[in-house]
């Protein structure tokens, strides 16, 4: 492990480092968000950032909060990429800290891009997307042999706030088997319809995953006609990812996550 860390690249004054933290738990982060958090000057961190993968950064480091968080006071978007611009002017070594993968529906494309427009070095850090993780640790592959050969991505919401109407919501149902829904809970019920409309089935199985991979991690399994209501009851509420498709009663015998951390709970007792 030394000689892998002597050579992780060296977070230079003046640059902007767009880092995925993962969905939650500090073991998801990879080498070069942990090499970050190490060196970085400030860190500009997201809503859905847990505290604990803060807690590695170096002594010393300042730590802004831009977070964005759905019907609550947010961040604007413009604010925090001039945020990041003026840091790095500056000369700090700035680390942009986002939930996720800051390229799978994390906006950080658009801080790239005005980073880029202004002339600031910048260094792009990959991490573990909910879409992938919270199916996982709940125990749901979101491909299966048996089951999808394809698995589309979407987010159930735009920039305004509603369902996107750039999305083919036909072609989507009709095309793939496996569909996984990011910010989707507020239009869940629209969404739903839409794919019913479509053709799938009221029957089919729905999963939705919230705080995933952390303790308080919940998963509610349904069906795409009753899934509206059931999560109503349930009083379950977001950061979720909702899966759609026949890999979700795969979960009946991978379910994984809820069991070892029973185990962990009984040993510490």
């Amino acid at each position: 492990m030394t000689g892998i860390r002597d050579r992780l690249p060296c977070f230079r004054p003046g640059h902007v480092w767009l880092v995925g933290a993962g969905p939650g738990d500090p073991g998801l982060l990879t080498l070069h968000a942990v090499n970050a958090l190490e060196q970085a000057d400030v860190i500009v961190y997201d809503a859905l950032v847990n505290a604990d993968c803060l807690s590695l950064a170096r002594e010393g480091a300042a730590l802004e909060y831009a977070g964005k968080r759905g019907g609550k006071p947010s961040a604007k978007q413009r604010d925090i990429s001039l945020r990041l611009i003026e840091l790095a002017r500056e000369d700090k070594r700035v680390l942009r800290l986002k939930g996720g993968d800051p390229f799978v529906f994390g906006r950080g494309g658009e801080e790239a891009l005005a980073l880029a427009h202004h002339g600031i070095s910048f260094r792009i850090v990959p991490g573990v997307t909910a879409g992938i993780a919270a199916p996982a640790y709940a125990g749901i592959p979101v491909t299966h042999r048996d089951t999808n050969h394809t698995v589309t991505f979407l987010t159930g919401h735009d920039a305004s706030g509603l369902v996107p109407d750039t999305i083919n919501w036909e072609s989507v149902a009709t095309s793939s088997r496996v569909i996984v829904l990011y910010m989707a809970m507020k239009h869940i019920g629209h969404i739903f319809g839409r794919l019913m409309s479509a053709g799938r089935s009221p029957d089919e199985p729905v999963a939705f995953i919230c705080n995933a991979t952390t303790s308080a991690q919940r998963v509610l399994v349904t069906s795409l006609g009753k899934g509206g209501a059931e999560l109503l009851a349930a009083g379950l509420e977001p950061p979720a990812i909702v899966v759609v498709g026949e890999v979700v009663r795969l979960r009946g015998e991978l379910g994984w996550f809820e069991d070892m951390a029973q185990a962990v709970a009984g040993q510490g007792g």
